[in-house]
C-alpha cells in the first residue's frame, strides 16, 4: 500500500518505560504503535503518561500533537511546550528533558543515522 493512515487499529502495543537513570519525576510509560519500519525510517504513534525524563537525540524526528502537553527543556533552560496540534522538528544533537504534562499523543516520523 502506497498510502497509509497512521492509527493505533490493529497493531499490537510496545509499552516500555525510559532507562530509570534518566528519569527525573513520576514513572512515564510509553506505548508506542509502529506502523512503518523501513531501514532507519520508522513512523507511528506514541503515547506517554505524565513524568520527565532526560533525553538526548542522534536521530531526526518530526512530531505532531494530537493531544496532551508536553514541555521540551534544551540544556540552556529553553523551554517548549508541545500541545494539540502542534508539530515540531527535533534535530539530532538536542539535549534536555521531557516532561509530560497531561498524557500525550503524537505522531512521529523517525530518521536514524546509518550508524546509529
Amino acid at each position: 500500500m502506497l498510502l497509509l493512515k497512521l492509527t493505533r487499529d490493529h497493531i499490537p502495543p510496545e509499552v516500555s518505560r525510559p532507562d530509570p537513570s534518566s528519569v527525573l519525576a513520576g514513572d512515564p510509560v510509553h506505548t508506542t504503535w509502529n506502523s512503518e519500519t523501513r531501514g532507519n525510517l520508522f513512523a507511528g504513534l506514541w503515547h506517554a503518561t505524565v513524568g520527565e525524563w532526560r533525553i538526548s537525540y542522534a536521530e531526526w524526528e518530526y512530531v505532531h500533537i494530537h493531544a496532551g502537553h508536553s514541555v521540551l527543556t534544551d540544556e540552556t533552560g529553553a523551554e517548549t511546550h508541545l500541545k494539540a496540534g502542534d508539530s515540531y522538528l527535533i534535530r539530532p544533537g538536542f539535549r534536555g528533558t521531557w516532561r509530560v504534562v497531561e498524557p500525550t499523543l503524537k505522531d512521529y516520523v523517525i530518521l536514524t543515522p546509518d550508524e546509529v
